[in-house]
């Protein structure tokens, strides 16, 4: 035997292994950091072009979701014969009839009821400083003039401020009509083309990544659209059941903020609470706390039906999103792009986890761990098409639409 080849003892085999199998270990963790890295590069990258780009992307993605909540009607009429441009333009211009019937509808009751809720609110500043120069602070009138004068002061020298904010209102309402003449075009567009657009798509990036996107897309759109929907049939049981219960009370503004209410309910969990709370503020200013108390009762008993039986069953099948995941969405929505951002970040959520649903199944039938694949439906009814899986997309030859 050599002198330079040394054995391993039984003590040092042990370490040696240790030590491969340690330095193996950290060497997968640096990998999939360095992937982690480069993944969160791309997703700020990402989002970066979207909001430099926002003003592009808000109207594609707003036209979007009111397409999926249009196209059951359109589609419908579509059965009967009519031809798409028509049965597009007239369901558009039925929706917005409709939205303006809303607002005719809630206008003169605020007008009406202003004054009321304005006088109700003074008195309800009287009888607060009333409360403060009694016991037990008991304030002195001097101390109050003098905050109250203090506030004045401080609002007249904000007034610069003031008016540029209203000069920036303005400026915005002007964008935001823009933006909404943007958003019907793009969603009469979206409903009358809609169905050429996936064949298209697949003759664009080609057979073997289009039957992806196929089926991707046509899961996406039907989650899309059945959020839209069960969060509009919810806002709507939630709004009937809280304005009337503020009817029945003889709260102001009960029609307005039943209104509100079914507006609230396409915010999952935070529309449904912030449009409760003001209606049992309306409710304390008008009526006092009594009124108000039994507001909160009804605004708590509704939202228990939502939670417990209207959820559930309207949007278990729709969504497939844990209460926990959506809080997480809105409250990440709202800080990044405000109300907008509240709105859109569920719909966003639930696209993205049927990209990874469906990426999941794919990665199990390479595996060979194919599980049963859930049941497709059309994501356009009555267009004539089979449920569509990647399998059938790759064998279905590619049509357009005349």
């Amino acid at each position: 035997m050599r002198d330079d080849v040394r054995v391993k003892t039984p003590e040092q085999a042990p370490k040696s292994e240790r030590t491969a199998a340690v330095g193996a270990g950290i060497a997968t963790v640096a990998q999939w950091a360095l992937r982690l890295i480069l993944i969160a590069i791309a997703i700020f990258i990402v989002g970066f072009v979207i909001g430099r780009l926002w003003v592009i992307v808000l109207p594609i993605f707003l036209a979007l979701i009111l397409a999926t909540a249009l196209w059951p009607p359109v589609a419908f009429l579509r059965r009967k014969g009519w031809p798409p441009a028509l049965a597009a333009l007239t369901v558009v211009l039925g929706s917005l009839v409709v939205l303006s019937g809303v607002i005719a509808l809630i206008t003169p009751p605020v007008a009406s009821q202003i004054e009321e809720i304005a006088a109700a609110a003074s008195a309800g500043l009287t009888q607060i400083q009333e409360w403060l120069t009694g016991p037990p602070l008991n304030l002195s009138e001097e101390q109050i003039g003098t905050a109250r004068q203090a506030l004045t002061d401080r609002l007249q020298a904000s007034a610069s401020v003031i008016a540029s904010g209203v000069i920036t209102g303005v400026t915005a309402v002007g964008t935001a009509l823009v933006g909404l003449f943007i958003v019907l075009f793009l969603v009469f567009f979206f409903v009358k083309d809609g169905p050429r657009f996936l064949p298209w798509l697949r003759r664009a990036v080609g057979e073997r990544a289009g039957r992806h996107l196929d089926a991707v897309a046509r899961r996406s759109w039907r989650s899309l659209g059945g959020f839209i929907r069960s969060q509009a049939a919810v806002g709507l049981i939630d709004g009937v059941l809280i304005g009337g219960g503020l009817l029945i009370l003889g709260v102001p503004l009960a029609l307005p903020l039943a209104v509100l209410t079914f507006l609230g309910g396409f915010i999952p969990i935070i529309g449904a609470l912030i449009a409760g709370a003001l209606a049992i503020l309306v409710a304390l200013v008008t009526q006092g706390g009594t009124t108000a108390l039994i507001v909160l009762a009804i605004v708590v008993a509704v939202q228990q039906i939502e939670g417990n039986v209207l959820q559930p069953i309207l949007q278990g099948r729709a969504l497939r999103l844990h209460e926990g995941v959506i809080l997480l969405a809105v409250a990440a929505g709202s800080a990044l792009y405000g109300i907008t951002g509240a709105f859109l970040a569920v719909p966003v959520v639930a696209v993205a986890s049927e990209v990874l649903r469906y990426l999941s199944e794919q990665l199990d039938e390479k595996a060979g761990q194919a599980r049963p694949r859930e049941p497709e439906e059309p994501e356009e009814p009555g267009h004539g098409e089979q449920p569509t899986t990647p399998d059938s997309a790759a064998k279905r030859p590619i049509k357009t639409e005349e």
